[in-house]
């Protein structure tokens, strides 16, 4: 008898829990309302079959107690109660991974009108980079990674030239414009992820990754790494401004391209080569 009371007051005090607990999601300032939404049906169908089979398992126990002259009979098979299962699970797998299949489908898909950020993260720090005036990111290779051209841009790439490149400080994004996250990695595995955004991806050194969001609220946002990277992880902070075209543009005109960034490495070389 306890322990069926016992598994009917985990069941409540659970669900409890779940409606009074002050811990949730911080406000969303994304257009991706989208994943909240898969999450919460995912909470309601797990938190169903919890209290099912929770509550199964107090009626099995009192229903099924030790009582003088009882005797269990053994039945190893039960074909009906066997197909019940396997369907109920089916029907409520599918129920659960098929919102994430739509979402998925238009996290990845990115509208033609999206700009474009690059994001690199590099133990423990966030580098930024913008397309110039030609619209178009310039080619990198960690093979180019120096002191002076820390993200690896080529050189002699003329599209990269104009790039916008911002270390050690925040990303700024318009706001209600939609944009195209590139992720690249520098060493080992991060994941750039801003929870107002609800957008998140793993930067894997060697690929390129993406996704796509609209800002959808003004404001300075955390920017954190999601993925162990070493010591430094708990460090490894940044932060991202969304604000109105003209805040935004005004920002972006006060940044330095690559071309300006190698301007003084290039003078300081050729005078090394005059001496």
């Amino acid at each position: 008898m306890a322990i069926a009371i016992a598994l009917a007051l985990i069941v409540v005090g659970s669900v409890v829990f779940h409606f009074v607990s002050p811990w949730w999601w911080t406000p969303i300032a994304s257009n991706w309302g989208y994943i909240d939404d898969t999450l919460i049906i995912t909470f309601w169908i797990t938190g169903v079959v919890f209290a099912a089979v929770v509550l199964f398992m107090a009626y099995c126990v009192l229903r099924f107690r030790h009582r003088e002259g009882n005797r269990a009979a053994y039945e190893p098979e039960n074909k009906r109660l066997e197909w019940w299962l396997a369907i109920g699970t089916g029907i409520g797998v599918a129920a659960m991974l098929a919102p994430g299949l739509v979402v998925w489908h238009r996290f990845v898909t990115v509208p033609t009108d999206a700009a474009t950020v690059e994001i690199v993260g590099q133990q423990w720090q966030w580098s930024y980079r913008l397309p110039g005036a030609d619209g178009r990111l310039g080619a990198t290779d960690v093979a180019h990674v120096t002191p002076e051209n820390p993200l690896g841009l080529a050189p002699n790439d003329p599209h990269g030239q104009d790039d916008v490149i911002i270390q050690g400080d925040q990303l700024h994004l318009p706001l209600g414009k939609p944009v195209k996250m590139l992720l690249r990695s520098l060493d080992v595995l991060h994941n750039f992820y801003v929870p107002e955004f609800r957008a998140k991806m793993d930067m894997i050194p060697g690929v390129v990754t993406y996704y796509w969001l609209t800002p959808t609220r003004t404001g300075t946002f955390d920017a954190l790494c999601a993925e162990l990277c070493s010591i430094g992880h708990a460090f490894m902070r940044g932060g991202v401004v969304v604000e109105p075209e003209s805040g935004y543009q005004a920002w972006l005109q006060q940044q330095k391209t690559f071309a300006q960034l190698q301007a003084p490495s290039r003078a300081q070389a050729r005078n090394d080569v005059r001496d």
